[in-house]
Parts: C-alpha cells; sequence; structure tokens
C-alpha cells in the first residue's frame, strides 16, 4: 500500500534552509581551511594534517552522545527542536574561531587550532544532528522523504556555492594575497548568516507527539541495535564514501584551479557552473528516485560523476575555458545526485528498526551519519593533504609547484575520488531494502500503532498519567 502523507511545501522550505548554515561553514573549511592554514598561516600541509586528524578525534565520541541525548530529552518544544534554539548562535561563534591568526610559535598554532576545531565540530554537532534527525519525524511516505531531503540538499548546495562565493568577494579570488584582517570579516558573516536559519527551523517546524511519548531508550542497546540493521549499516557505508569523495574533492579544488588550470580569477563562474547545475539537477534525481528507485539512481548519479572526475584532470592551462565550464557542469549532476540520495535512503532504515524492535532512535542513527561524515572527513581531507606533502607540493604565496606536485594535485581530483564513488556503488548494490518493503514496513506499523492505541485507551489510564509507547 502506497504511503500518501504529505506534508506542506512552506514547511519543506523551512526545514531545508536549515543545512544552509552547516554546508555554508563546513563547505569553507573543507575548501579554504587548507589554502588558508598553508598559503595565509603558513603551516606545512603535513602538519595541517595533523591539524584535522586531533581535531575531529572528539567527535568519535562526541556524535553519538548527543544523538542518545537528543533521543533521551523530553520537553515542551520536543525532542530535537530545543538543541536548535539554544546552540544557533554559539555554533556561529565557534566558526569564527578557526580564522584567528594567533602569534604563536609552530606547536603553539597546531595545539590552538586542533582545539579551536574540537569546539566548532562539538557545538555544530549539538545543532546539525538534532536538525538531520527530524527528517523521518515529519514524513514515512517514501518519496516524500526524497522530496524533503531535495529541499535540504538545494540549501545545502545553495550554501557551498555561497561558500565559494562569500570569501571570494571578500578575500578575491587569489588566496595567495589574502589578509588577515579580510579573512576574519569573512568569518564573521560567514557565522551570522549560517546561525539564522536554524532558528528559523526550531520556529516552523513541529515534532509528532507520538514519538516523543516513546520509552526513553538506552545508549549501549541503541548503539547495538543500529549496527544490526542491514539497511542502514549499507546505507552508512554508500553516504560515507559518498562524503570522502566530497570532502577530497573541495578540499582540493582550489590546489587545482590554481596550480593546474590556472583560472584564479574565473573561480567564481567555474563554482558557480558546478553548484548552480546541481541545484538544477536535484528534481531529476528526485524523479528518477520515484520512478526507478533510489538505489539505482545512487548508482547512476555517483558512477556518472566517477567518470567525469576523471577526465576533469587532463585540463591544463591551454584548455578552453568553455571545455572546462561544460565538464564542471556535467560534475554538478553528479554532485546533486551523491549530495541527495544517500541522505534519502537513511530515514527508511529508522522505520526498517521500529519494525524489528519496537523503537524509534532516530538521535542514535543520524549521531552515527554524522560521525561517519567525521571519519570520512578524518581520512580524506588529511589523505589529501598527505598526498601533495608526498609529492612535493610546497606551502607559501606566489611558490612555482614542481611537476610531482602537479601531479598530486591530480591524483586527488580524478583517481581518489573515482575510487571512493565506486566503493559507495559496490555498498548500494548489496542494499537491502526496496520500494516495496518500505512500503509493507510503514504501513505494518501503522496498524502496530493503532493496535497499542487502542489498547491505552482500553486500559483508561488516571487523569494526568500519560502511558509511554513500549
Amino acid at each position: 500500500m502506497e504511503n500518501t502523507e504529505k506534508i506542506p511545501l512552506w514547511q519543506k522550505i523551512v526545514y531545508g534552509s536549515g543545512d544552509l548554515g552547516f554546508s555554508l561553514n563546513n563547505s569553507i573549511i573543507t575548501a579554504f581551511f587548507s589554502v588558508f592554514m598553508v598559503t595565509v598561516v603558513g603551516v606545512p600541509p603535513g602538519l595541517v594534517a595533523i591539524i584535522f586528524i586531533v581535531g575531529r578525534s572528539w567527535d568519535f565520541i562526541n556524535d553519538p552522545i548527543i544523538g542518545h541525548l537528543s533521543d533521551r530529552t523530553r520537553t515542551k518544544w520536543g525532542r530535537r527542536r530545543p538543541f536548535l534554539l539554544f546552540g544557533a548562535i554559539p555554533f556561529g561563534l565557534s566558526f569564527v574561531l578557526l580564522w584567528l591568526s594567533p602569534n604563536l610559535s609552530q606547536t603553539g598554532m597546531i595545539i590552538y587550532y586542533s582545539l579551536a576545531y574540537i569546539v566548532y565540530e562539538a557545538l555544530a554537532t549539538v545543532v546539525y544532528m538534532p536538525y538531520f534527525a527530524l527528517t523521518p519525524e515529519l514524513t514515512e511516505d517514501y518519496d516524500e522523504r526524497t522530496k524533503l531531503t531535495s529541499f535540504r540538499m538545494m540549501f545545502n548546495i545553495i550554501g557551498s556555492l555561497t561558500a565559494y562565493i562569500l570569501p571570494l568577494l571578500i578575500i578575491g579570488s587569489d588566496w595567495t594575497k589574502a589578509t588577515q584582517r579580510d579573512v576574519l570579516i569573512m568569518a564573521f558573516v560567514a557565522a551570522a548568516i549560517a546561525a539564522t536559519p536554524i532558528i528559523a527551523v526550531f520556529l516552523g517546524t513541529k515534532e509528532k507527539k507520538e514519538f516523543q511519548t516513546q520509552s526513553i531508550p538506552k545508549f549501549i542497546p541503541s548503539l547495538k541495535r543500529a549496527f544490526k540493521n542491514r539497511p542502514f549499516v549499507f546505507g552508512a557505508m554508500m553516504y560515507l564514501f559518498t562524503w570522502m569523495t566530497i570532502v577530497v574533492v573541495e578540499s582540493n579544488l582550489q590546489f587545482f584551479i590554481i596550480n593546474i588550470v590556472k583560472r584564479q580569477s574565473q573561480s567564481i563562474i567555474i563554482m558557480v557552473s558546478i553548484f548552480v547545475t546541481a541545484i538544477f539537477a536535484l528534481p531529476i534525481w528526485n524523479w528518477v528516485s520515484k520512478n526507478w528507485n533510489k538505489r539505482y539512481a545512487y548508482i547512476a548519479g555517483v558512477g556518472f560523476w566517477a567518470v567525469v572526475m576523471m577526465v576533469l584532470i587532463f585540463m591544463n592551462p591551454e584548455t578552453p575555458f568553455w571545455l572546462i565550464l561544460f565538464l564542471c557542469v556535467l560534475a554538478g549532476i553528479g554532485v546533486s545526485a551523491a549530495q541527495a540520495l544517500p541522505w534519502a535512503i537513511i530515514p527508511d532504515a529508522i522505520e526498517w528498526e521500529e519494525w524489528q524492535t519496537g523503537e524509534r532512535n532516530e538521535g542514535m542513527f543520524y549521531s552515527l551519519i554524522t560521525l561517519m561524515g567525521k571519519v570520512g572527513m578524518a581520512i580524506a581531507q588529511p589523505a589529501g593533504l598527505l598526498i601533495l606533502q608526498l609529492t612535493g607540493f610546497k606551502e607559501g604565496q606566489g611558490v612555482v609547484q614542481s611537476p610531482s606536485a602537479l601531479l598530486g594535485v591530480r591524483l586527488v581530483m580524478g583517481p581518489l575520488p573515482a575510487l571512493l564513488l565506486f566503493s559507495g556503488i559496490l555498498m548500494a548494490i548489496f542494499y537491502p531494502l526496496t520500494r516495496k518493503q518500505h512500503h509493507e514496513i510503514v504501513e505494518a506499523l501503522r496498524k502496530r500503532r493503532e493496535e497499542r492505541r487502542v489498547k491505552r485507551a482500553e486500559k483508561k489510564p488516571l487523569p494526568g498519567v500519560e502511558e509511554p509507547i513500549l
């Protein structure tokens, strides 16, 4: 039976807008923090890799804790929304800490930026993990979730596009000439933009009361059940490999533009071509998912993107600009699939979990997804930097890179992303939950919940006493 539960357009827009701030800040960090550290602050790529590894290590513990806390939270505003209200402004301000330039020794800078990154990631988790966990609570409809995720990814891509345009407008097209003052202005503007839509999501969404009346889950059993959930495990691995690809490409794209195609003055046009295409391609993948299958749509989309990235690395300064733009447009189509489809797959595994165990632990599931993303970043971004280090890429402004260093840039922009994407395709091939199976599970859960409501009504609890759903 088809589930026809719908949510209004305005709520899709409001909820989707929340991803603007996360995408903006994270994309600025991914795309420009390495360039900022290497060219402006003057830290070698290998040491920047250490900062990323150390700074993100806390998140391996932080994410499941926050996810579990949101599952256990019971307030008049719901389980997730209080985190958005009280965490939005601290999240924005923590972003600024990463872009300060303290006058410290090399060891002091490593310690400072590692701690700043820990603070930023911890506060980011406080807001965006509960935000992600709202998705399955807004609708149980298989296709509506894809649409809802498409709206979120539309704002996610807008945030990524803004992440490239904003620094270029304030700092300029050439980071080798950036000043510390301009970098700090950029950080404050981005922080303000990031915090605002999170508050809007708090005001514009409402959690379902039936989920809040469920029994409070315990941490270890919830964690174990997540790893026993086969649809979740395969979906999480698809997300991991896809996100690692996005991180590798975003964090090295500026190195590619500056050193390979030498199009610094046209950076904005290149970014716009990728991300605007990705926005307009979202309805295409939404249609493909609805008329085909989320899993098959993912395989087609990321496979296409892998081929484009392998072609793109053969570009050079003599390549016609129209050809570079054409390949960027094709890459944007693949980026769109990679952004939207893994997130649309994850909520379906939560119904599978409730069908199997009778409990819903969205916070734990989404905390593990965000944890997977951070594990991916902790691996992918340092890996790219280490490849650059090993191939002889030199830090500093105005440096002419050697042929081996240029080869390193090509490696992290072509073969490495393709390898990661094909790993994600392998996970998708074995993804065990089909559209038909999901509809059957949702219908079974509806009948089960109705039976529980009838039983609770027959028990006639004392006034003011509300029995939990077990």
